[in-house]
């Protein structure tokens, strides 16, 4: 393609090379007529950081060309490619079959190329038409392959199908005119091509995680915004607080444990009215003590209040006292009689 240009490997970042910064080593003049260079970069993803793309964009601005073809461009150096452009997404699309379309550089014409292979391409979703001329399409029509054009007579080359550059797509019938095509479009004059190494075999010993999410727009604003977020959280949630009320545990009624216990132990011995009259004098001085009631006479009027002071059904009242009163006169209990009991008074205590 270029028959009398010097093929270099670039494998240095294009910040500590000095051939990317012509124009601060040369007058206006002189770089006019200047040979030409072109930077071509095909890789998974270009990710520079902002000192790199100071110095492509200088580079291009001295009148030289930079071939881009990859799946991932960072926004940082698309938006200082061009401001309006922006890349659909950063799904890339898993067809089974490539198709792309190119334009003839004499005739303009579209010719299509093809081959039966995952696609692993994106697109131009929006740019300036004033500055950018498309030169290839994907199967939908939308553009992949960009020419961006400055004062200077530099310009840049954006590919976004880096799938067309492999044996696997130039192999495949004619699609070898594709690559002749896309390549025509860089001048005959160019005398050094400089073929990059750099993004292509990036050095990951070096690789700073934090420079690479400032490296792209959208992450860099997220970045900066999850800052402001932990910073305002701290300021606030950083005030004194009143420190966690504990929860004290009511006192336990030891006394009622200390009778249940006493209870199993006669029911083991099955002095069942003994259990029961201990039962009774227990209900009847609970009932003394939390309700300031009289226990001498276990009558109507006793019921009525008891009802009426511990809020429990007065049926139920009704049932406990005729229990004590038939216990008292009774001089044999039985099991299930003694049960039975124990289960009203039981509900008594646990409703009241």
């Amino acid at each position: 393609m270029f028959p009398y240009a010097k093929i270099t490997i670039n494998k240095t970042s294009p910040a500590r090379n000095v051939e990317f910064y012509p124009a601060a080593y040369s007058t206006t003049e002189e770089s006019s007529s200047k040979s030409k260079k072109a930077y071509v970069i095909i890789s998974p993803q270009v990710i520079p950081n902002e000192y790199e793309i100071s110095a492509m964009m200088s580079f291009v601005g001295d009148g030289n060309y930079i071939f881009i073809s990859t799946f991932y461009i960072s926004d940082s150096l698309l938006k200082s490619i061009n401001k309006k452009t922006s890349v659909a997404g950063e799904m890339l699309s898993f067809k089974d079959t490539l198709r792309v379309q190119i334009k003839n550089p004499i005739d303009y014409s579209r010719i299509a190329f093809e081959y039966p292979g995952n696609s692993y391409d994106s697109y131009i979703s929006s740019l300036d038409s004033d500055y950018a001329s498309i030169l290839g399409t994907n199967e939908g029509g939308q553009p992949n392959f960009i020419k961006f054009t400055y004062k200077g007579g530099g310009a840049i080359f954006l590919h976004l199908a880096p799938m067309t550059f492999t044996n696997f797509f130039l192999l495949y019938k004619d699609n070898k005119s594709y690559y002749d095509i896309a390549f025509s479009y860089l001048p005959k004059s160019i005398t050094e091509i400089k073929w990059d190494d750099y993004f292509r075999y990036p050095n990951y010993s070096n690789f700073s995680s934090l420079k690479f999410l400032l490296s792209n727009l959208s992450f860099k604003w997220a970045f900066w915004l999850l800052l402001l977020l932990f910073l305002l959280i701290y300021l606030f949630e950083s005030k004194r607080k009143q420190r966690i009320i504990p929860v004290i545990a009511p006192l336990r009624n030891t006394s009622l444990d200390f009778v249940r216990t006493i209870g199993r132990l006669y029911y083991q011995r099955r002095d069942n009215l003994n259990l029961a009259n201990k039962m009774s004098a227990h209900f009847l001085g609970h009932v003394r003590t939390k309700y300031n009631l009289q226990t001498s006479f276990l009558d109507q009027e006793f019921t009525d209040r008891l009802s009426y002071k511990s809020g429990y059904n007065k049926e139920s009242v009704s049932n406990i006292v005729e229990h004590i009163k038939s216990i008292q006169q009774q001089q044999l209990i039985s099991d299930e009689d003694l049960i039975s009991f124990n289960k009203e008074i039981e509900q008594f205590y646990k409703q009241t």
